[in-house]
């Protein structure tokens, strides 16, 4: 029974938009007027409607939605629900149309006759190919609901980490951008206003004093062509990323880096070990797996790191030795990966290697913030003293000169 999309007038003239399920849309706008609605529009939305398909690539969905949707799949499985119970039980409970929609929209197509994983490749941008994969792995070996458990639980720790990743940078950021706006306020507009009065005095000023006020006078000539600069900068980065040679070489830089970059490789390296752990825990053949795991990585010289792996091992090498031959991953993981390919527990020993590179970079972040905040305490302190010196040393001078 396909799903459709409505909007009705009530006899107020209020408007009403939702999904509601018919056998067609003769049937759809008879139950609107059953409920005492007027039908304005009614647009099917079952996926296997040919002619909706282009709307169903722009459809998205949050990553907190995306969660919940397969936490409440996984739930309902587990329960003992049919594939289609649980997709109508989603739908009752589905707070916003979007989903609505594409919970309809794969309900349809699911009674069709079509598989799971093959109603999700109708939405791309909604759900990822690693997603895909790992519904059809959980499809064909009978064990869905606990593949979609496992997918869930993936998707909250990348959540999460996702969250505190953010949390370790706003703070950071906050703290500039208001030191960059409290210092040129010192020095564009206090710093000239303060100094002026010394300067009717006709007496030499300290060379500090002199010097920030020649600081001050170029900032007040040059601030607007700063500001054009900044944002044709950040224009031009925008477009230059969007290259892939450009987005490699800036990558390849990043990555070099002793600081940023290790938190970067162990993020990646994380994000890979949580993706290999499910796909090889669902019976993923390894080298789908780690073709599955080059799109989850952020870094161009990682992808290619995972790629040169893979070769190796389609050549008949472990996968432990594949990945320290590159010499890109983590000494740790690749440890965990040999012990679990030796014990035959490689799922369990990648999902241990995943945990211990999520904990290895909330150390690293925790460090940061907290070296952080007394560095851009020292260095606001020597700023807003430099200043207050560059406005003291006259006053001090005019008070030896009436001494004498």
């Amino acid at each position: 029974m396909p799903g459709f999309r409505y909007q009705a007038y009530s006899v107020e003239g209020k408007l009403h938009k939702g999904v509601l399920e018919a056998d067609s849309a003769r049937q759809a706008r008879a139950a609107l007027r059953d409920q005492g609605l007027t039908p304005y529009r009614v647009e099917v939305i079952a996926a296997n409607d040919a002619a909706g398909g282009s709307r169903f690539r722009r459809v998205s969905l949050s990553a907190t939605e995306l969660t919940q949707l397969t936490r409440g799949l996984s739930s309902l499985l587990e329960a003992g629900l049919t594939v289609e119970q649980a997709f109508n039980a989603l739908i009752e409970q589905a707070e916003n149309e979007r989903t609505r929609q594409v919970l309809a929209a794969l309900r349809g197509e699911v009674i069709a006759g079509n598989t799971v994983a093959k109603a999700l490749a109708l939405f791309p941008d909604v759900f990822s190919e690693l997603y895909r994969t790992l519904v059809a792995a959980g499809e064909s070996s009978g064990q869905l609901p606990r593949v979609l458990s496992k997918l869930s639980d993936y998707l909250e720790e990348r959540q999460q980490l996702r969250a505190k990743l953010s949390l370790a940078l706003i703070y950071p950021t906050i703290v500039t951008c208001v030191a960059i706006a409290v210092v040129g306020s010192l020095l564009i507009y206090v710093l000239p206003q303060v100094v002026q009065v010394f300067q009717h005095a006709h007496q030499q000023l300290p060379i500090l004093t002199r010097a920030l006020i020649a600081f001050s006078g170029f900032l007040q000539a040059t601030w607007g062509l700063w500001i054009a600069v900044l944002v044709a900068a950040a224009v031009a980065m925008r477009f230059a990323l969007r290259r892939p040679a450009t987005r490699a070489s800036l990558h390849r830089f990043v990555w070099r880096k002793p600081a940023i970059g290790r938190i970067l490789r162990h993020l990646d390296a994380a994000r890979l070990a949580a993706t290999l752990s499910i796909l090889v825990g669902s019976r993923v053949p390894i080298l789908q797996a780690l073709d599955a795991g080059t799109g989850v990585m952020a870094l161009v010289p990682m992808r290619d790191a995972l790629s040169t792996a893979a070769r190796g091992v389609r050549e008949g090498m472990p996968l432990a030795r594949a990945l320290s031959a590159t010499q890109a991953f983590p000494p740790v993981m690749v440890h965990l990966i040999a012990s679990g390919e030796t014990s035959g527990r490689l799922d369990e020993a990648l999902e241990r290697a995943a945990r211990q590179q999520q904990n290895d970079i909330a150390t690293r972040l925790a460090a940061f913030t907290a070296l952080f905040e007394p560095a851009m305490i020292l260095l606001m302190g020597g700023v807003v003293l430099t200043i207050v010196l560059a406005i003291l040393l006259p006053i001090f001078q005019l008070n030896q000169l009436v001494g004498r």
